[in-house]
């Protein structure tokens, strides 16, 4: 029953021509005060031959059915004619754009996050989108939020709590779209139906921790920062003592390089401009 059956009807135009002369000739008999012909003529010219008549726009289809039974589907786009007591049901073959609405679900490590996707989709097996869902654009819809929520679940928001992640929501967009991409084509495969392109339109933390998550990615900036700094103002002062050395410009103890360093770390790594101190005497006093 699900498998798509490709039918070739013939072409309407003669079809249409001989209803025209039926309908005429029923005019005649009439005209003639011939009533039974008139009649009969009439009764075969539209029930048997107009309800046959049907026109496929392009990137449609037509899927026919004969008291139950699946007859075929005509895709080809055009003007035919076909058995007029088949059951002919209208199927776009157009892309189809799912603007999903906005999901809370949790993340892999369990933080609360709003997520959305858009999703294009096309029909490919007219058959299984007819007999095998009952509402396959309902179906679409339900699919869809399922697999969104599953990818949520799958994989942590950012790698903040999660170092070790390979693919998180926010870093892995492409990779996440694959993976969202080929999970709807699992889910739909049912119903004919092939996903031609899925992506995350919409990310971010609910709300209630949105405030809180900012204040944490702020301070790992910062830490980040920090450690950046720190590791430049240690190679600065190991290349100030090591210069010193070799020009023998200055002889420091041990002491007075660690003053030394102290300072230079501190002027280095302040976040404020420092006032130098000039001192007048000695090295030491």
């Amino acid at each position: 029953m699900n498998t798509e059956k490709i039918i070739n009807p013939p072409s309407g135009y003669l079809t249409f021509a001989l209803f025209l002369l039926l309908l005429a000739l029923t005019g005649f008999f009439i005209y003639e005060h011939n009533a039974l012909p008139a009649i009969v003529i009439f009764i075969v010219d539209f029930v048997l031959i107009l309800p046959g008549l049907v026109i496929v726009n392009p990137n449609e289809s037509k899927v026919l059915t004969l008291f139950g039974k699946y007859v075929g589907t005509v895709k080809q786009d055009g003007f035919f004619w076909v058995n007029p007591f088949t059951v002919k049901k209208k199927v776009s073959l157009k892309a189809f754009n799912l603007n999903g609405q906005q999901l809370k679900v949790n993340d892999s490590v369990g933080n609360p996050i709003e997520i959305a996707a858009v999703i294009v989709w096309q029909i490919k097996n007219t058959a299984s989108a007819i007999f095998a869902v009952e509402n396959y654009l309902q179906y679409v819809n339900i699919q869809s939020e399922a697999a969104v929520r599953h990818l949520a679940n799958s994989f942590p928001y950012d790698n903040i709590e999660d170092e070790n992640a390979g693919i998180t929501l926010r870093g892995g967009a492409d990779q996440v779209s694959i993976l969202l991409e080929k999970e709807l084509n699992e889910r739909l495969d049912r119903a004919g139906i092939e996903v031609l392109e899925a992506r995350i339109s919409h990310l971010a933390y609910a709300p209630e921790i949105a405030h809180t998550m900012l204040q944490r990615q702020q301070a790992s900036a910062i830490i980040s920062a920090r450690r950046l700094i720190v590791e430049g103002a240690v190679g600065m002062v190991e290349m100030a003592l090591q210069r010193l050395s070799e020009k023998n410009i200055v002889n420091l103890d041990e002491e007075r390089k660690a003053a030394m360093v102290s300072n230079l770390l501190v002027v280095l790594c302040g976040d404020r401009s420092v006032n130098p101190v000039v001192n007048t005497g000695t090295l030491y006093h």
